[in-house]
This record gives C-alpha cells, sequence and structure tokens, in this order.
C-alpha cells in the first residue's frame, strides 16, 4: 500500500501563490519532509510558493516512488503544466528527479539544486548492500544506489535539465567514510556527487545529514534559483557564464569551487 503522499505544509495554490515561482522539496532517502523545514521556511520567506513533498522512500524502487508519488505529489501541488517547477532535494532526492526528468512526468522542469547527492552511487552501498540488515532500514531503493554500471543512478544518463549540485567535505560516520575513497559527507563521495551536464557544483564544509540546514548551503540554493550559478567568492569562469559546465572542474576529480566555510 502506497504511503506518504502528498505535499507537507503546503497551503492550497491560491491566485497569489499561482503567481509565485515554484519550489518542491524532496528529502532523502529514511528521512521525512520535517528534515527540509528549515529550507522551506527559507524558500517561503524569499517568496517562492513551496511543496515539501514527503514520500515513502524505504518502502519502494526508485521509479515507482518517482511515478506512484511523487509525481503525482508534484502535480497536486503546482497544477499548471506550463509554469516551470524547480526542485531542491537531498541525497536520494536528486536521483527521484533525474527519473522523473527520464520519464518527462514534469512537463517543465526548472532549475534545480541537489544537495550530497547520490549521482554516481555510494561505496556504503557496494559494500554493505547485501546484508539484511541493510536492506530492512533503508529498502529496495537503498539498494539501488551502488556504483555498478547498472545501479539506478548510472543508468540515468546525464542531466538535460538545469542543474546546480552542492557536496559536503566533512564527515560524521568515519565508519562509512573507511568505506570511501577520497573526500566524502559521510555517505557519498565529492566525485560521486557530480553529474555530467550539470550547471555548477560547489563544494561547503559540512556532513551529510545537515546540508539542507546549512545556513550557506540555503544562500547558495537561493542565488542558483534566482541566477542559475552558485555564489562563488572566486572571479567568474568566464565573462559570459560564471557556472558554464564545459569548464567546470572533471567529474573524476574531487576538485570544485569551494565556499567560505572551507576558507
Amino acid at each position: 500500500m502506497w504511503s506518504g503522499i502528498g505535499c507537507a505544509a503546503s497551503p492550497p495554490l491560491g491566485d497569489e501563490d499561482a503567481a509565485r515561482p515554484t519550489v518542491v522539496l524532496l528529502h532523502g532517502l529514511a528521512r521525512r519532509a520535517a528534515s527540509m523545514d528549515r529550507m522551506a521556511q527559507v524558500l517561503s520567506e524569499a517568496g517562492y510558493h513551496v511543496c515539501n513533498v514527503g514520500y515513502p522512500s524505504r518502502e519502494h524502487a526508485i521509479a515507482d516512488l518517482a511515478a506512484q508519488v511523487v509525481a503525482p505529489a508534484v502535480a497536486a501541488c503546482a497544477p499548471n503544466p506550463v509554469v516551470p517547477v524547480n526542485f531542491v532535494t537531498h541525497s536520494m532526492g536528486g536521483i527521484i528527479v533525474r527519473e522523473l526528468a527520464r520519464a518527462a512526468s514534469v512537463q517543465t522542469l526548472g532549475r534545480v539544486v541537489m544537495l550530497g547527492p547520490p549521482n554516481q552511487g555510494s561505496e556504503v552501498v557496494d559494500a554493505l548492500g547485501g546484508w539484511a540488515l541493510f536492506a530492512a532500514i533503508n529498502g529496495p531503493a537503498g539498494g539501488e544506489l551502488g556504483t555498478s554500471e547498472t545501479s539506478v543512478p548510472n543508468l540515468l544518463g546525464k542531466a538535460t535539465f538545469e542543474v546546480g549540485v552542492i557536496a559536503g567535505n566533512r564527515s560524521i560516520n568515519w565508519i562509512n567514510s573507511l568505506m570511501i575513497p577520497g573526500v566524502d559527507d559521510g555517505k557519498v563521495s565529492v566525485s560521486n556527487t557530480k553529474l555530467e551536464g550539470m550547471q555548477d557544483f560547489i563544494v561547503v564544509h559540512t556532513s551529510h545529514p545537515f546540508l539542507m540546514k546549512d545556513r550557506d548551503v540555503i544562500e547558495h540554493t537561493l542565488h542558483f534559483l534566482s541566477t542559475g550559478c552558485f555564489a562563488h567568492e572566486e572571479a567568474p569562469l568566464t565573462d559570459l557564464l560564471p557556472c558554464n559546465p564545459d569548464v567546470l572542474p572533471s567529474l573524476q576529480s574531487d576538485a570544485a569551487p569551494v565556499s567560505k566555510q572551507q576558507r
């Protein structure tokens, strides 16, 4: 039975809301919509119509969650198909948006900000995904987030929409970090958050569970939703497009523009 359908803390869309840009928030695996409440509050205060969507992340596969739960919730919160729908996602929520894009479930997809997304999978799933306890805690979707070529993140392909990725480089889970090569946030390596075709990328000194509550992350999110780029302290990468994806760091490198928290 499907559960968790709907927009948390989102009032019916009235005439005033219809004129405001819509942002849909999607939490991560084994989290709830309430984990995005701080982000929802700030975005609402900034003038966005916010739909904080809860979904039963541990009960179904990613494709089923996207099609049967998230897509209907988005349609209910943003019923006008010609108005762009923006997204801010945490962790697996970013993979849900990629599945929505693949299936063309959102007719007009706007800008997307992904926080700590396992866009190339997580080695933690590679190491623990076969354990019964892991499956019991994380469900079918959790087992789909490995790094193999056949994992869901790696089958979804490059971004076909305007997306910025924010990665964390601080871990409070040293056990997980032992399984992850390179710099990581305790769940995902910095390298594996990157997505081919992304518009911009930045690293903050924050751990995976707290990305959506971090002040700098929220500021970067607002900036990307408004401009299509993050608020880098460095000089623009080009005179015409500060976050031209053609000159972004390699997907195989941990190098990235750095947020002020790292300085």
